[in-house]
């Protein structure tokens, strides 16, 4: 498998993404929509349709939810229209139902623990970037038990923009004092890698995860691995 090793050598810290990379969310967002849209007394939306939404944060979650289910009767305009008439509300039950379950139906995804732990043994600092607001991010990590490997953690509101603009990482990179040459993203997405190239990061993508519905292989990304675990050296296995 083609990717830079993380070696203390050429990186000082790793930025790394969360959902789609370390957690597998995807349960936790099809309760909390669902539920939402329970509460708005529209349909629900299926998992799949909603990996295809991830990646952008949750105002974009939301607006493409609600257009999703309001689409089949109506046009894509008023479709759009009544799903912003309708945001206001929905994003208050959303964050309400999304605190009540968070990492409910989610799971960290196999190896992600033997890489954290060998990009710490490389003795790199680590940061989580995430679209995730910070108040979902947190607990998440908590309850998985992965905050412990990171010193900073930045939502999507963070900063004021998030990724794919390159502001959240130049930002993360300024907190921990590391050039971004030196500063290793590891993502799951486009979103990630445009981030990073726009940033001056190198990038490395996670075959597993969301990336919108698109062939993760077809982003331009400095490599891709199957699982973290793929970061620990070789004399480490």
């Amino acid at each position: 498998m083609n990717f830079l090793r993380p070696d203390r050598a050429l990186f000082d810290a790793a930025i790394v993404d969360l959902d789609g990379t370390m957690v597998d969310t995807l349960g936790d967002f099809a309760a909390s929509l669902n539920r939402m849209l329970d509460d708005l007394s529209l349909g629900h939306v299926a998992p799949a349709a909603i990996e295809t939404m991830v990646g952008k944060g949750s105002e974009h979650l939301i607006h493409s939810a609600l257009v999703h289910v309001l689409s089949p009767a109506l046009s894509k305009a008023e479709a759009d229209a009544k799903a912003r008439a309708l945001f206001d509300r929905a994003w208050e039950r959303y964050q309400h139902h999304y605190l009540a379950i968070n990492g409910r139906h989610s799971a960290v995804y196999p190896g992600v623990i033997e890489g954290l732990q060998a990009l710490r043994a490389q003795g790199l600092r680590l940061a989580c970037l995430t679209n995730k607001p910070t108040s979902f991010a947190k607990p998440l990590l908590a309850d998985k038990g992965l905050d412990g490997f990171f010193e900073l953690v930045f939502g999507g509101d963070a900063f004021e923009r998030k990724k794919p603009d390159p502001l959240p990482l130049l930002k993360t990179c300024e907190a921990m004092g590391t050039e971004p040459a030196r500063t290793l993203m590891i993502g799951d997405s486009s979103n990630d890698a445009r981030a990073a190239r726009a940033a001056g990061c190198p990038v490395i993508l996670v075959t597993y995860g969301y990336n919108h519905g698109e062939p993760v292989r077809g982003v331009n990304a400095d490599g891709f691995i199957d699982s973290l675990a793929e970061l620990v050296p070789a004399t480490g296995r």
